[in-house]
């Protein structure tokens, strides 16, 4: 899976972090394709409270143990 992410918090406004078959992934800076559309979703980290919307998998709140603050727009790739 790739993800498409444009915002701030991340180590560049514009990355592209894929995520291999073995759980393992990595970022690369800009949009790197090609892009096969899945999702689109929005992220907002605020502390260890992380609220994401997503229009294929709906509404979800998860706890992480850092503190951030984040605001991502994405695009989920297949």
């Amino acid at each position: 899976m790739k993800f498409i992410e444009f915002g701030i918090g991340n180590t560049w406004i514009i990355r592209t972090e894929i995520e291999l078959e073995d759980g393992s992934e990595y970022e690369e800076k800009g949009i790197k394709g090609p892009i096969k559309y899945y999702s689109l979703y929005i992220r907002i980290w605020i502390g260890k409270t992380v609220v994401i919307a997503d229009l294929k998998e709906g509404f979800k709140r998860q706890k992480k143990n850092s503190k951030e603050f984040k605001v991502i727009f994405g695009i989920v790739s297949g």
